[in-house]
């Protein structure tokens, strides 16, 4: 594994990441008194911020990681909208494939902090499909792009927030084989079966246990094996790869089934650890990596962000430099 040329490579690739685009906005503040008003506390605002949530913080991990992330994804016709665009824009990602439906609202996660824990979260959202409108529209603007040669590796980055349905994952699907194209999805329970003949599926234990309706031990690695060989020839996936939290992520694919260990760290926050996971994995498969590799750089930048409170994307240089730490058997 030259890991240099690897990580160089990186830089040179075009990711399409469709998927629910969401705004996820923080107030953080102190709590020094109950509400006479009703038994809650009252939280004294000392900061706001708004950032890219959803399939945007696999579109930032993307950027992290040297390569050019396009968003395709729709929005509301509303002032959460426009900050979301504001955001894109300012952080220099592009808004080509970000479609504009007036009839939803633009998925938004507000989250109220204090010292450091979560006191409640607002979601405003729906998570009705998109109507045949705005379907159009997100699919023309895939296929522009998919034909237009500006893509290495499709990433489904699936909220179940309704941008993504199963006619769209069809017709992405048969687009990109066409093409030549990898894809990469990041599943939830309402579309997980309509996912076929993909590159490479990454689900989580919840999502896998949902998703087929069996109870599955991460600690049981045969009964992971059992599964995960059972999905993958079902829905004719060439990798399927598992995230187990602490036990680390199970690849299966005809050449290598396996599980990588997670590596010992000092844990601060799991918020985002999928989303890293997943954008490595995709541009390992843009370079047709082996199932391996795709393994343990993923597997290793997903843990990298657990070190870090908050939801933050991979440093890319860190990365490189733990990886060859661990092939060179120093760490």
């Amino acid at each position: 594994m030259n890991l240099n040329k690897i990580f160089d490579s990186f830089n040179k690739l075009k990711v399409l990441i469709i998927g629910d685009l969401m705004l996820d906005v923080y107030y953080w503040g102190d709590v020094s008194r109950i509400s006479p008003e009703a038994p809650v506390p009252i939280v004294a605002v000392s900061k706001k911020e708004s950032r890219m949530g959803g399939a945007g913080n696999v579109a930032v991990n993307i950027k992290a990681m040297g390569a050019t992330p396009i968003l395709c994804s729709v929005i509301g016709n509303d002032s959460n909208g426009e900050r979301l665009v504001k955001i894109l824009k300012e952080k220099k990602f592009s808004t080509e494939g970000i479609i504009v439906a007036e009839d939803r609202p633009t998925t938004t996660k507000t989250r109220i902090i204090s010292s450091n824990h979560h006191i409640v979260r607002i979601d405003d959202e729906t998570e009705e499909d998109i109507d045949d409108t705005a379907a159009k529209k997100l699919l023309a603007r895939i296929q522009k792009f998919i034909e237009g040669g500006k893509t290495d590796v499709i990433i489904f980055e699936d909220y179940d927030k309704g941008v993504i349905s199963p006619a769209i994952i069809n017709k992405v699907i048969a687009l990109a084989k066409k093409h030549n194209i990898p894809t990469v999805v990041d599943p939830k329970k309402r579309n997980f079966a309509a996912y076929k003949e993909v590159t490479l599926f990454k689900p989580n234990l919840k999502e896998l246990r949902e998703g087929l309706k069996v109870e599955v031990q991460p600690g049981n690695l045969q009964q992971v094996k059992t599964v995960t060989e059972q999905l993958r020839k079902n829905q004719k996936i060439s990798h399927v790869l598992v995230t187990l939290s602490e036990h680390g992520v199970f690849i299966n694919s005809d050449k290598e089934k396996k599980l990588v260990p997670a590596h010992i760290r000092k844990i601060s926050d799991v918020s985002g650890a999928g989303d890293t996971v997943v954008s490595v994995a995709a541009l390992c498969c843009a370079l047709r990596l082996p199932p391996f590799e795709i393994a343990f750089l993923s597997n290793l930048a997903g843990g990298q962000v657990c070190e870090k409170t908050g939801v933050v994307p991979v440093n890319k240089e860190q990365l490189l430099e733990e990886a060859q730490h661990f092939m060179n058997g120093k760490k």
